[in-house]
């Protein structure tokens, strides 16, 4: 039996009746040390949440942090599900959807990727412009409720251009390089050829992973602004001699998500203040 979204709402309210987020936080593979910075932190395991299910990736914790992130409330989702895992789209939405019905106005989604660009190597980060969607699927494919979005969404400011602006601003001011690129999602879990690598970069691709677009198409569709930033974790495949693995993913994800971890927290610090 289906799920309804007022279902699960319910099921989240209970631990945390009057709590609304400002900002929705996705983590992705080896990033969820920025959830350990929230104070006052209420935690709800996925598997308690009706309409989500836990993923079995490791380096996704699966669960919804609610809690404050230099003051300002923040909704962290500690692991993503993966449609390679089998994961339906129905569960995607819920896990998008809940973040705008608790009342968050905007995303940052996080994720590990692979560079396709020489001069951004593991352990750097990437600034997300825009997406080339190579899964084949799309989260919106079917019927349309028009009181969570229009049929047809615009996706040309899909990674908005304001708040990019203010994350190179804190960037800079803390010292860091944020190189901006378009991230290619492929469906996975295998790891893509290197002729596709090469095919990816003739098309405009910068980093390639295996999740983030179904989600920012989902949060567009209901309203939530995005901000998107990759810890870089490889070169693709065919651009280096190194093996690719999922547990190199996590390690130079590790590196990277030191950097996201002060980062995140300033940016959110200042878009707080100029939003208010």
């Amino acid at each position: 039996m289906s799920v309804t979204m007022q279902e699960t709402m319910e099921a989240i309210r209970k631990y945390a009746p009057n709590f609304y987020p400002k900002v929705g936080i996705i983590l992705g593979s080896g990033l969820g040390s920025i959830a350990e910075q929230l104070t006052h932190p209420v935690t709800i395991p996925y598997q308690a949440i009706p309409g989500l299910i836990t993923g079995g990736v490791a380096g996704h914790a699966s669960l919804l942090i609610m809690g404050y992130l230099n003051d300002v409330p923040v909704v962290c989702m500690k692991g993503r599900l993966h449609l390679y895992e089998g994961t339906s789209v129905e569960a995607v939405k819920t896990f998008v959807r809940i973040i705008k019905s608790l009342g968050a106005g905007m995303l940052v989604t996080t994720a590990a990727a692979g560079s396709l660009r020489e001069e951004v190597g593991p352990g750097e980060m990437m600034l997300l412009s825009d997406h080339i969607n190579f899964q084949p699927i799309h989260a919106l494919v079917g019927a349309n409720d028009e009181s969570i979005g229009p049929r047809f969404v615009s996706m040309e400011n899909a990674y908005d251009e304001e708040l990019r602006g203010i994350m190179l601003r804190v960037a800079g001011g803390m010292g860091f390089t944020l190189p901006e690129g378009v991230y290619i999602s492929v469906m996975g879990p295998a790891f893509e050829t290197p002729a596709e690598i090469r095919a990816f970069r003739t098309l405009g691709a910068d980093a390639v992973g295996m999740s983030v677009v179904q989600e920012v198409v989902l949060a567009r569709h209901c309203g939530l602004r995005v901000l998107g930033v990759c810890a870089i974790t490889n070169f693709a495949a065919g651009m280096r001699h190194e093996k690719l693995t999922h547990e190199g993913t996590l390690h130079f994800g590790e590196i990277a998500a030191r950097k996201l971890t002060k980062l995140i927290p300033e940016f959110i610090k200042e878009y707080n203040r100029v939003t208010v």
